[in-house]
Parts: structure tokens; sequence; C-alpha cells
């Protein structure tokens, strides 16, 4: 019996990516059960399309896109709903006497408002600590889109984290 090579090589790079997949998606989403699905919607695409990734060593950035990409595509069909979950209403009964739990939240609350672009460049530049340059790749963008996208994003969610305060 054959082994395809090919499909090992991939199994080796979906569990070696599968956690970090996952929490990206998760901090892009904000929601469990959207980041399980598109995480494994990205997996099964880039499956499907796996001929397309030339360099095995960049994986992360090929895949990375397959993944934002998918994100995006629910951020919007998510803002198309007339339908919202509770859970993104409802605000905290009482802040914690540090503050630090009410500002993580001021912070979340603030991401979440933000139009798919927008969240994602935030995300991938605070939470994923990646560079401008490596963002523009990502999402096939020029470097200078990126910086825009963050400034707007930044000047949209200071005055709500101002307010929070």
């Amino acid at each position: 019996m054959a082994i395809d090579t090919g499909a090992e090589a991939f199994a080796t790079l979906t569990r070696r990516n599968i956690d970090s997949a996952y929490r990206l998606a998760w901090a892009i989403l904000g929601d469990s059960g959207d980041a399980d699905d598109a995480t494994q919607e990205a997996f099964a695409s880039a499956w499907r399309n796996r001929r397309s990734l030339r360099d095995p060593d960049r994986f992360d950035a090929w895949f990375g896109r397959i993944l934002v990409n998918e994100c995006r595509q629910r951020l919007r069909r998510r803002a198309r709903e007339r339908i919202r979950p509770l859970a993104a209403l409802a605000e905290p009964a009482e802040p914690d006497s540090s503050g630090s739990l009410s500002a993580r939240d001021a912070v979340s609350r603030a991401i979440s408002r933000l139009d798919a672009d927008h969240r994602i460049v935030v995300i991938l530049r605070y939470w994923a600590d990646l560079s401008v340059d490596e963002i523009a790749a990502r999402l096939d963008v020029p470097a200078g889109t990126v910086k825009s996208r963050l400034h707007y994003a930044l000047r949209s969610m200071r005055p709500k984290l101002e307010g929070d305060r």
C-alpha cells in the first residue's frame, strides 16, 4: 500500500498549526462556535487547494490568508443578519475591583463593533503581533492600506474606550 506523502505532510502541518489557527479565529470572531467552524472550513479549503502551496516553509502565511478570508466572510455574513446573539449585547453586570477585567471587556466590545476589515487588521497587529508588512502580505493588500485601516479602526475605538473609563 502506497502512502500519500502529500497527505502526510499536510496532516503534519495541520497538527502543528491547528491550535494557533483556532486562537486567531476566536480572536477575530469572538465566538468559540464560529471559531471552530471557521478553522475547520479553512483547513478543508486549504486541503482542497493544497497544490497552490508552492513553498511548504510558507504554510503559515498561505494558510493564514485562507483563515482570515474565512473569518472575514463570517463577519460580513454576521453583519447582514438581523438577529444578534444575546451574549454579544450583554454588558457586564459589575466591573471587577482591579479594573483589568472591565478594561479587557471594553476593548473586546470596541473591537466587536468594528467592520470585518478593520477588526482583522487590529487583531493581526495587536493580538497576533504581526508587522504591517506581514499583515499586508497575509491580506494581499498594500502596506499603506493596512496602516490606513489600523488608523481608522483605532480612531473609531478610542471614543468607545474613553467613554468606558
